[in-house]
């Protein structure tokens, strides 16, 4: 789907004009033409699908879509703030509205991390903000609540915690 000599020459050249955004220097050695890892997957519906998988995850999949009947899409997804898993049965028209709300923006790609970004290469990551100087904040932890005797007022030492519910 894409030429291999373009995609390497196009990774390039916005690879390195960030670089001169952030007036950093290019790095003695770097060649004039990049290689890309390409891979053939085949053509039309076999390449749509491995590509559907690698590079673009939906909205919902498949198995959380209980039953569609009557016009309405019935649902479950997990709540952000309980945690627990929910039902939702919308209009078929709702249904399609909230998953066009994830389409991006024209001229936006949604891609998997790779190179020194990916998840793991933090070896090669810490490598390249070594060479570009990269300082990272260091989170400062604070410190926990000290809990006190109400008897004698003394710092007391927590030994364990009981769950909720045991006996």
């Amino acid at each position: 789907m894409f030429n291999q000599k373009a995609l390497a020459k196009v990774f390039r050249a916005r690879f390195l004009d960030g670089l001169n955004k952030e007036d950093l220097p290019i790095p003695k050695g770097t060649r004039h033409k990049w290689v890309v890892d390409c891979t053939r997957v085949g053509t039309g519906i076999s390449a749509l699908t491995y590509l559907s998988g690698y590079l673009y995850r939906g909205v919902i999949s498949e198995r959380n879509i209980i039953a569609n009947q009557d016009g309405q899409v019935i649902f479950k997804y997990i709540d952000g703030k309980t945690k627990e898993v929910c039902n939702r049965t919308p209009k078929g028209e709702d249904f399609l509205h909230l998953i066009l709300l994830h389409v991006l923006p024209r001229g936006f790609r949604r891609t998997r991390d790779y190179g020194f970004l990916h998840g793991n290469a933090k070896k090669l990551l810490f490598l390249v903000q070594m060479i570009l100087h990269v300082r990272i904040m260091t989170i400062v932890c604070r410190p926990r609540a000290v809990f006190k005797c109400p008897h004698c007022g003394k710092p007391m030492k927590i030994l364990g915690i009981k769950p909720a519910g045991a006996g």
